[in-house]
């Protein structure tokens, strides 16, 4: 089955990743829309209200994911380490910072990429704004104007794995490091540790497990991630002309990616994946907010407003190509390779969201 798969997307890899990306995409937006799927909504359903299960949402989409990820490898569809995740140069430092600056964004622009991304499907042109203004400061963050700042503060923070005989930055590779295990074992003990953890975290709260839309959407969101390997795996074909990029769903270098495609579309010979992803959650928002009736019109509600959304999204911007990625790209697409550099951003984006929540109520106490 699998292989018929592949033979058939091989034959036209850029028709089959584009059109299966949209559709991935768009039932992960309608997902997000419907179930109100949100980390930054879950840092602050945790913060104010002790609620945590929209964050163990988050997490069940991160171990669906490593659980999918595992099967897809056991499968052979394809070698999920040689994913940019799973590169051997560990930018710690990158990761941190990044991880912080995109946390703490997302809080001034009302959620991250994905749930502004949904909220503009909808027919809020604040969150279009936020995402034109995350998708120039990414592209600037990579080669532009800051792209040398970028280089100079955190390029020397860098650990080369290779010189220790490591071939990625998985959490097996460290354990078989440190303990002489057999990597294959290695490896599964991790996966054990890390996706089991995560499931008996989210599944020990009797809220959540009562809760079958914040259960229904943490596995939705790691299937989708899940599907967004399987199609890009089976796409894989080292002889290719232009090969296929092992990936699946991010949503900070397709911002950038998706404003370059709209302004030089004569350019390339068809959109992305990157472009039909970010194109599919809009669609995929649109189409749940028609389910519900709530289509509409919004905006900005004062300068202020206005002001805060736009410092966000650039800090946004800005932290997610430092760190690779956000809170899906590194948060669950990255995480579920088992990379220890997507698991640091993780962390640090929830710490990043945490700060800006605090600062926030700082700045409602002042007026």
């Amino acid at each position: 089955m699998l292989e018929t798969l592949r033979e058939m997307v091989i034959e036209s890899p850029g028709f089959y990743v584009a059109w299966g990306g949209l559709i991935i995409a768009t039932v992960f937006g309608y997902i997000v829309y419907v179930t109100n799927f949100c980390t930054m909504g879950s840092i602050s359903d945790m913060m104010s209200f002790g609620d945590k299960r929209r964050f163990r949402s988050w997490l069940l989409a991160t171990a669906t994911a490593m659980l999918g990820v595992a099967l897809l490898q056991k499968l052979e569809v394809a070698d999920y380490r040689t994913t940019m995740y799973m590169a051997p140069n560990l930018t710690w430092l990158a990761n941190i910072a990044g991880g912080l600056t995109f946390g703490f964004g997302m809080v001034l622009s009302g959620g991250c990429l994905s749930r502004n991304l949904v909220r503009a499907g909808s027919g809020d042109l604040r969150s279009g704004f936020v995402l034109l203004v995350a998708g120039l400061f990414a592209y600037m963050t990579i080669g532009g104007l800051i792209g040398p700042i970028r280089v100079a503060l955190f390029g020397s923070a860098t650990v080369d794995l290779s010189e220790l005989g490591m071939e990625t930055q998985g959490f097996g590779d460290f354990i078989a490091h440190f303990t002489g295990m057999d990597l294959g074992l290695s490896t599964t003990i991790a996966l054990a540790v890390l996706a089991g953890g995560l499931l008996v975290y989210c599944f020990k709260d009797a809220g959540f497990r009562k809760s079958p839309t914040h259960i229904i959407a943490g596995v939705g969101i790691g299937l989708c991630v899940t599907a967004g390997w399987l199609l890009t795996g089976l796409a894989q074909d080292e002889f290719a002309d232009v090969p296929v990029a092992l990936a699946s769903l991010s949503y900070m270098r397709p911002a950038g990616d998706t404003l370059d495609y709209l302004m030089r579309a004569t350019a390339y010979s068809g959109p992305s994946f990157n472009v039909m992803t970010f194109a599919g959650v809009l669609l995929g928002g649109f189409l749940g907010a028609l389910s519900k009736g709530k289509l509409s019109m919004t905006t900005f509600a004062d300068k202020s407003d206005t002001v805060r959304n736009t410092i966000g999204a650039a800090l946004m911007g800005i932290g997610g190509v430092v760190a690779l990625g956000c809170t899906i790209g590194q948060g669950v697409t990255g995480f579920s390779t088992l990379a220890v550099g997507s698991g640091l951003t993780l962390m640090f984006i929830v710490l990043g969201g945490i700060l800006g929540i605090k600062y926030m109520e700082w700045a409602a106490m002042r007026g």
